[in-house]
């Protein structure tokens, strides 16, 4: 990382002195923010694999909020599949973590990996039963490096003209320490398994494959093999299936806010497949967060704001939980809401609402470049807010994929009136040391 660093430190002094013989003012900016260094940052990324691979996809989905839209295109490039173990390695680590002796417990163990990623690969297998198992196995010494890969990826984004003067990404870091360091236990993840197994069983919707607890440990997690498709292979589907597959995805998100109390939010469309009967195989749920009722509340109070239009309430509700700052001018507001309403217009849309034809992001990206020139008004909401609207860009972008036609006010509605006569909110919680509570209350 130190290379890198020196690499875009050095190409960026270099930008400058070109702009000044040239007879130009030089902008530290704009010399930074070229795709040289943007390539230069993704391919450390890459090599470091671990937590900074990990923050650089993170961050590669925020849509251009913390970074700026030249390196957040190339960072997406972080979501294909990272390089796999060497055998010997992977044979170490299933030793350290089974004891010696453990391809015994197999009919058939395939070593090359059927998927890699950031922290872990994952492995078919067929049990003594003739079960067919997935196995991940986490990278060794992930678990190890996320303090320290954290750190210096933090250094590295502070380097001059990377980021709006002013942004502090300290809280936005912290947040992504905790949370890898959480994604990096996979005891945690078997209990979010387990929960949301448990929450969603039966549903014709959903299938989220059965937690085998005796293969499973920290390092390893075990589970059903289901045969699936990947979900986007569902965009050359009928018009009615495509719009029923995004229905049944917007709706769980609700469901996760209002209902279940917690939410994946790693929206990577690998996350989601398709089963043969047509059901929606829920995969990966190593970032699980808690949504504390409170927390649900106020954004069912934003929620109903945004359905009536309401923009005394929506600048309210959108400061209580954190998106901006209260001590605005008053010209400011009036902008933020009006930016807010535009963005919540697919809600209150009675027709079916085209998200393959929308431009939406691009349209608010445009409108947006006053406030995004406003070096007073960067401010880095609470994590919460992030991740949130990681997993709703993400459904978006899987719906456009999809070129889904839905009504959306029908689905919003349930959820809205919930509170006010309508079914009491079931809220489980995740920390450290306690297991997911399962949401056992119907909706209406």
């Amino acid at each position: 990382m130190g290379g890198v660093a020196g690499g875009i430190l050095g190409a960026t002094l270099g930008n400058a002195a070109g702009a000044l013989l040239r007879g130009q003012r030089p902008d530290l900016a704009q010399a930074a923010l070229t795709p040289a260094n943007a390539l230069r940052l993704a391919g450390g990324l890459a090599h470091l694999r671990g937590a900074a691979m990990k923050l650089g996809q993170m961050l590669s989905l925020e849509n251009g909020f913390a970074l700026p839209p030249e390196l957040t295109a190339i960072l997406g490039q972080l979501q294909a599949n990272a390089p796999a173990m060497p055998p010997q390695q992977l044979k170490a680590v299933l030793t350290g973590e089974w004891g010696a002796g453990w391809h015994r417990q197999f009919q058939r163990f395939e070593v090359r990996p059927i998927a890699a990623a950031s922290i872990g690969q994952v492995h078919r297998a067929w049990d003594k039963d003739g079960r067919a198992l997935a196995i991940k196995v986490q990278f060794p010494g992930i678990a190890e490096s996320i303090d320290s890969d954290i750190a210096t990826l933090g250094r590295l984004l502070r380097l001059p003209g990377l980021l709006p003067k002013g942004l502090d990404i300290t809280p936005l870091l912290a947040e992504a320490r905790a949370q890898l360091h959480d994604e990096a236990d996979y005891t945690r993840e078997a209990r979010a398994l387990a929960a949301f197994e448990q929450a969603l069983a039966g549903e014709s919707a959903f299938h989220v494959p059965a937690l085998y607890r005796d293969f499973s440990t920290k390092r390893i997690l075990a589970m059903e093999f289901v045969e699936s498709a990947p979900i986007d292979s569902a965009a050359s589907a009928p018009q009615p299936q495509r719009n029923q597959i995004a229905s049944a995805l917007i709706t769980l998100v609700l469901r996760e806010i209002f209902d279940l109390g917690q939410m994946q939010t790693d929206p990577n469309f690998a996350n989601y497949r398709l089963a043969p009967d047509g059901r929606i195989v829920l995969l990966d749920f190593g970032a699980t967060r808690p949504i504390a009722e409170g927390i649900a509340a106020r954004y069912r109070a934003l929620l109903r704001a945004f359905l009536g239009r309401d923009e005394g309430a929506i600048w309210g509700k959108m400061t209580d939980l954190g998106y901006v700052t209260p001590n605005q001018p008053q010209e400011r507001q009036a902008l933020i809401v009006a930016l807010a309403l535009r963005a919540s217009a697919p809600l209150r849309q009675p027709a079916p609402y085209d998200f393959a034809r929308s431009t939406l992001i691009a349209d608010l990206a445009l409108a947006g470049q006053e406030l995004g020139a406003a070096r007073d008004f960067w401010h880095v909401p609470p994590a919460d807010l992030l991740f949130l609207h990681r997993k709703i860009g993400g459904m978006f972008l899987l719906a456009q994929r999809l070129g889904a036609q839905i009504a959306l006010p029908p689905l919003l509605a349930v959820f809205a009136e919930q509170g006010q006569g309508g079914a009491t909110p079931c809220n489980g919680e995740l920390t450290h040391d306690q297991d997911l509570r399962p949401c056992t209350e119907s909706r209406p």
